[in-house]
């Protein structure tokens, strides 16, 4: 294909993409119930229910216009070869490929970041402060934005230079070596988040001495789980939603338990959560996952192995030569169907074993705590309760509130 051709197949993936996002969203707005459907009656309160409704309308008005601005964005810059012409900009001031690469990205993420910074502030301090979650002040905000510019400059900053390195270096057959530093990344990850990036933003403090503590030690004794620590994280500075998870590989384990999920709910059903995410480690998803993972990168890279080195592509996107970091940006646009697809089997296999975690919580401790915690899980967060069944195919990791409490009511 001529690079005008490339061009417009991009422009019209892109488009392509932008539609069936809207449609979407647009047939789960109107798969909506005015009135809480008698399965799901006793959960919300009509005024909660009500207050879930208004939540989910604005959440879809303000998701339709970032998208719609994000989308105009991406077509002009791609129209007009703003890729191209920042290449250009940077070429006579950096002249070592991999460093140039690093301020190509460098500079789009700040730019990106910049654009977004408003509809982050109405998110954060207009929406999610109108309906009562919001617990962040214009501090914490602006830390936090700090924060991930000096985590982006370390982590992606070596991250980036040693792909980089590998791509120049070993030409078509960068995506073995790629694979394999991406994937001790991963596993660094889960190793060390807990203990390395996590503290950055939140503080982490043993649990208490207590009857909670007490009853998910004699929790994991009795499934044979290697607890290592309890802790407990302070997301109340930031948000009243709550949730809980655990981290590490291997035969030492972290539980961390949001704040807000400890003030909201009982112990029985705080034990409950945990058996279900137990579940998670003894079915071995955690695992499974991460090759799954591992193994859908592979095949990521071989493909973009494939395509990295066209100079059409690079020419597409507004480049006058070959220009790997530009092909990144276009192998991803490229991607974007092949990543729907495997979105979709990923979802699938996600919500398989979160039935399955259910189920191995109800039967190793009990179902009815776990099903009232899901019940004010739903209801604090003002989760939809009737999404749209295929909106859950292509969005949801989860199974829907409904779709879990009846797999656990035929247990």
């Amino acid at each position: 294909m001529s690079p005008d051709q490339l061009l417009y197949l991009i422009i019209g993936i892109v488009v392509l993409d932008y539609i069936f996002d809207q449609v979407l969203d647009f047939i789960n707005q109107k798969h909506s119930k005015a009135e809480i459907p008698e399965k799901l009656k006793g959960i919300y309160k009509e005024d909660e229910y009500a207050r879930s409704q208004a939540y989910q309308k604005v959440r879809s008005r303000f998701g339709f216009w970032t998208s719609a601005f994000s989308t105009l964005i991406t077509l002009g810059i791609l129209y007009f070869g703003g890729f191209g012409y920042l290449d250009a900009i940077l070429t006579p001031y950096i002249t070592d490929p991999i460093l140039k690469s690093l301020a190509f990205f460098g500079v789009l993420f700040v730019l990106s970041d910049l654009i977004n910074l408003p509809f982050s502030y109405y998110s954060t301090f207009v929406i999610e402060e109108r309906f009562g979650f919001n617990k962040m002040t214009l501090k914490i905000f602006v830390t936090d934005k700090l924060k991930g510019y000096l985590l982006a400059i370390i982590l992606g900053g070596v991250l980036g230079y040693a792909l980089m390195w590998i791509v120049t270096e070993l030409g078509q057959d960068f995506w073995i070596y790629a694979l394999v530093l991406i994937t001790a990344f991963i596993l660094f990850m889960n190793l060390f988040y807990t203990s390395l990036i996590l503290p950055l933003f939140n503080k982490l403090t043993p649990l208490e001495d207590g009857e909670l503590k007490d009853s998910i030690n004699a929790y994991a004794k009795k499934v044979a789980f290697p607890l290592d620590n309890i802790f407990v994280i302070d997301g109340s500075k930031r948000s009243s939603k709550a949730n809980a998870f655990f981290s590490g590989l291997g035969k030492k384990k972290k539980i961390v338990l949001y704040d807000t999920l400890i003030n909201d709910h009982s112990k029985e059903e705080l034990v409950a959560v945990l058996a279900h995410e137990v579940g998670h480690f003894k079915k071995k998803h955690i695992i499974t996952g991460l090759a799954l993972s591992i193994f859908q990168m592979g095949i990521t890279f071989y493909i973009m192995s494939l395509l990295i080195f066209n100079s059409d592509l690079s020419m597409a996107l507004g480049a006058e030569e070959l220009s790997i970091h530009i092909n990144f940006i276009a192998f991803g646009l490229l991607y974007t169907p092949i990543s729907r697809l495997t979105g979709l089997l990923m979802n699938m296999l996600s919500r398989k074993n979160e039935y399955e975690a259910d189920a191995f919580a109800a039967n190793t401790y009990e179902a009815k705590p776990l099903m009232e915690a899901l019940k004010r899980l739903s209801v604090s967060s003002l989760s939809n309760l009737t999404p749209h069944p295929l909106y859950v195919k292509v969005n949801y990791s989860h199974p829907t509130l409904l779709q879990r409490l009846e797999a656990m009511e035929r247990l």
